[in-house]
């Protein structure tokens, strides 16, 4: 049997993770009870009457907020990226969001989304076409740019993929987060290959990445890769499905699904700390090492709720998720109307409302059973 890549040396572009032991490391392997990690929210932008509603965008964040400060969170919330609808905002609203934002929260860090503006008829990768969003972003302090995925970006061979990373990178000047989706999300895409994780993980500018997947663990084979190697990046899970894993294993979350959950994520993370770690906010009194086993009710409580509102819809996708979002934030009374962005395809039925009501029992029972404030 051929043995198992266990060090950078000997991975090629080639590599599968397969071939590697961080691929056949458990979830098990790397639990710890001592890291409250960030979450970081991916924001809806709420609309009413076909138009941004700015009182209820900057009060879905304060009522995260809330529960953030709740518990001793630290939460950066995500603007424009797809929850945000970037691909249906033009720059000028894309930049009005960020003004509006700070403007709101002065001194609140926020991580950005970028895509590649403009890249409809290209043939070939353009590093260029990021930067019109890369400027509008770096006008601003306290912040982090995500470079979400691109077709074109996406369709290069490992080392060109890491060369067009290099490239954008070259016109950073805030922390970069890199971002790799499955095809679950759209049909083009395909997660890192081990070396250029790896590649990626050592450029100075990227800070972490964040990894969406719905049916390979790559978040699990990031994290072990990246904490067995000592490596100063973060991977961020973006797996609205399997929300628990991250808490479980102390990093931090990049997620839609906080903006429908937060109180619940954060009193998880909570809970999840043992008595005697750095930042429980609420101790079980059990003693040293000990936590608060009522965590496993609330993951299946609050993922029993997401797995409704990024259901899949009859052709495998769950990007109406936004609509479900708002219809849960509505109901909650956090935001005015349960509208989506007028140009937003992604739609889902009129029982919709009745839906994520009931989606929201089990939630809220949890959170009244455990005195989670916000629900």
């Amino acid at each position: 049997m051929k043995p198992l890549i266990a060090t950078p040396a000997d991975l090629t572009p080639q590599s599968t993770w397969e071939d590697t032991k961080w691929a056949w490391t458990s979830e098990e392997e790397l639990v710890e009870h001592r890291t409250k990690a960030r979450l970081c929210s991916a924001a809806l932008l709420p609309f009413r009457d076909g138009q941004p509603d700015w009182e209820s965008f900057a009060a879905s964040i304060r009522w995260m907020q809330a529960a953030a400060d709740h518990y001793g969170v630290e939460l950066v919330p995500v603007l424009n990226a797809d929850t945000g609808y970037i691909f249906d905002l033009d720059d000028a609203m894309y930049s009005e969001v960020l003004r509006r934002f700070r403007s709101e929260f002065p001194g609140m860090k926020f991580i950005a989304g970028i895509t590649a503006r403009g890249a409809e008829n290209d043939s070939s990768f353009q590093a260029i076409r990021y930067r019109s969003l890369l400027d509008i972003v770096q006008q601003h302090e306290n912040c982090e740019v995500m470079i979400m995925t691109s077709r074109w970006l996406n369709s290069l061979d490992p080392e060109r993929r890491r060369d067009g990373y290099y490239e954008i990178a070259e016109w950073l000047v805030r922390p970069g987060i890199v971002h790799a989706l499955e095809p679950s999300f759209v049909p083009w895409a395909t997660p890192f290959e081990p070396w250029l994780l790896w590649q990626l993980a050592i450029h100075p500018k990227f800070t972490g990445g964040k990894i969406s997947t719905l049916d390979a663990p790559h978040f699990l084979y990031w994290a072990a890769m990246c904490r067995d190697l000592g490596l100063d990046f973060a991977p961020h899970s973006g797996d609205d499905f399997g929300i628990a894993t991250a808490i479980k294993l102390g990093l931090p979350l990049l997620i839609g699904a906080a903006s429908s959950a937060a109180p619940l994520i954060c009193a998880a993370k909570d809970m999840w700390l043992a008595d005697d770690a750095p930042g429980k906010r609420f101790p079980t009194g059990a003693g040293s090492g000990r936590f608060d086993t009522r965590v496993y009710k609330l993951f299946e409580a609050f993922q029993s709720l997401e797995d409704q509102v990024f259901r899949l819809d009859a052709k495998g996708s769950a990007a109406a998720y936004k609509h479900s979002t708002a219809h849960v934030l509505h109901d909650l009374g956090v935001i005015a109307a349960p509208d989506a962005h007028p140009a937003c395809r992604d739609l889902r039925g009129i029982d919709e409302a009745e839906r994520m009501r009931e989606a929201l029992f089990r939630a809220r029972r949890m959170a009244d059973r455990l005195g989670i404030p916000g629900m």
